[in-house]
């Protein structure tokens, strides 16, 4: 059985280390979407931070989607109608907001088209994440926080021995209450214990009935594993962290190499 989906992480992964498309992942991409194949960008960014690449990509039809927020949601990329959402609680929110402070790092939240932060002194890295992705940021006091705000994610970020120092640190509790993974050395990620990229892969893969030996997923940090572990064929990237290479099927080039290219024309394209 050939492949028919493939999901694709952006950063680290899709993009090169300029946080560029190449060429050659343009063309190939749009070969397989062509040819019938859905694609879908799975990534920790919002929704407005993946529009762009949609568009460059040229993939505004039908049978592609978008994963955002690390699954926790997922979108139609022709139409942008929302196919399923997974979000926290505004109890969620105040609890892990608590704990962010006791454990002395920044923190914010994200709804589907604007960023939030309590701290007077905004992190550099929520900044950061707010240019790159181009998501409106509001300074928001967590009193004025509403149950109206549906939050799609949370995250702690801060100077990597300083989020290191406080992830050993975090209640067993809040483990099992949350889905919690590090998508960058200094970003951990909160989200519902349903939005991962894995789970999020699986629940698109059953709503077009695709499945699970029919996928093909491509990844690079830890937030790719979920996805990686369930999709038939895993692809590790050439510059992907050790823990990822370890448990894919295959290992492809580099993101500076046309990594994604590669895997989809040695595995999808030549198989078809």
């Amino acid at each position: 059985m050939g492949i028919k989906m493939v999901t694709i992480d952006i950063d680290g992964t899709l993009v090169n280390s300029e946080r560029k498309l190449t060429p050659k992942v343009k063309e190939t991409i749009k070969k397989a979407s062509d040819s019938g194949i859905d694609i879908v960008l799975t990534t920790g960014r919002p929704t407005i931070g993946v529009i762009d690449l949609v568009k460059e990509l040229e993939l505004e039809n039908d049978h592609s989607f978008i994963i955002t927020y690390n699954g926790g949601m997922i979108q139609n990329a022709g139409t942008k109608d929302i196919i399923l959402r997974h979000s926290l609680s505004l109890d969620d929110y105040q609890d892990v907001e608590l704990l962010s402070r006791k454990l002395g790092v920044h923190f914010h939240v994200q709804d589907a088209d604007t960023m939030y932060t309590a701290n007077p002194d905004i992190s550099p890295y929520t900044i950061n994440e707010a240019v790159i992705t181009g998501i409106p940021l509001v300074y928001k006091p967590v009193s004025e926080m509403t149950d109206d705000i549906k939050l799609v994610k949370a995250m702690m970020i801060d100077h990597e021995d300083i989020l290191d120092a406080a992830i050993k640190k975090i209640p067993q509790e809040f483990h099992a209450r949350f889905a919690i993974v590090k998508s960058a050395p200094y970003y951990l990620e909160i989200l519902d214990p349903k939005a991962t990229k894995g789970e999020s892969v699986k629940e698109l893969a059953e709503h077009l009935n695709i499945k699970q030996e029919e996928v093909m997923a491509i990844g690079d940090n830890e937030n790719d594993l979920s996805m990686i572990e369930y999709a038939g064929l895993g692809v590790a990237m050439g510059n992907a962290v050790d823990s990822v290479k370890s448990i894919a099927n295959k290992i492809t080039k580099t993101n500076d190499e046309d990594g994604v290219a590669y895997a989809i024309n040695e595995w999808v394209l030549n198989d078809k």
